[in-house]
């Protein structure tokens, strides 16, 4: 089933994209700030199929959130707002929205350009984005389980889904700010210390094991990536 998460602090708007969307047989989440957007969307991931993105929203305006999610996913995000100037359109659609629709909408048509948008998207097994083999490690974060060579890491939940994150992506150099606003949601005022600390502490835990094929690496002055190394 594919299922939605709303985020627009008008909650008529809310209601009639939500009823909308159960005539599609489609489950939702809604969240009526920023904040609440992020909060669920970290929480049910492997479930939200596409987001709908108000932009003008409390703690946390749209545009923050679309950066956010799109730090950490390529889930599928129309970005539904009243400015429809086109430099708003243009910001939202160099961030990683997929859409931009301006109110007033149809909601027909909202559900429409989202069908649209899902047919181009490759259908993946529900299991294949959810575990993670590299060389001697296995990232299980379903059942928040790591292990090296067989043996388990004593990782916290947060250093979990950090190396999730920098493992799943190994081909990105994720800034401090993009885990941030990925894993705390500090968005611009995170501390940077935070996302050291804890690199700090991972690599730790992580290098009481033989892993010769990989490693979190720093890339100076940007920040960190999860670099192969085994041939």
């Amino acid at each position: 089933m594919n299922k939605v998460l709303i985020a627009d602090d008008n909650a008529q708007i809310t209601k009639v994209l939500k009823d909308y969307a159960v005539k599609e047989g489609w489950g939702c989440y809604i969240a009526y700030d920023g904040d609440e957007a992020l909060r669920l969307y970290r929480e049910f991931a492997r479930e939200i199929t596409i987001v709908f993105l108000d932009v003008m929203m409390p703690k946390k305006d749209g545009f923050a959130v679309c950066k956010a999610i799109r730090a950490m996913s390529q889930v599928p995000v129309i970005m539904i707002t009243a400015r429809g100037e086109d430099a708003d359109k243009i910001l939202g659609l160099d961030i990683g929205a997929d859409d931009y629709i301006v109110k007033p909408f149809s909601a027909a048509e909202v559900m429409a350009r989202a069908r649209a948008i899902l047919r181009r998207i490759p259908k993946q097994e529900e299991t294949s984005s959810r575990k993670l083999t590299i060389d001697n490690l296995v990232i299980d974060i379903d059942n928040y389980m790591v292990t090296i060579g067989g043996a388990e890491v004593p990782l916290t939940k947060r250093e979990k889904e950090l190396l999730w994150l920098l493992a799943s992506n190994t081909k990105k150099v994720f800034s401090r700010d993009n885990l941030l606003d990925s894993l705390w949601g500090y968005d611009y005022f995170g501390d940077s210390r935070t996302v050291d600390s804890h690199i700090k502490r991972l690599r730790a835990k992580l290098d009481a094991f033989e892993h010769p094929g990989w490693a979190v690496k720093t890339i100076w002055g940007v920040g960190y990536r999860f670099e192969i190394t085994a041939e």
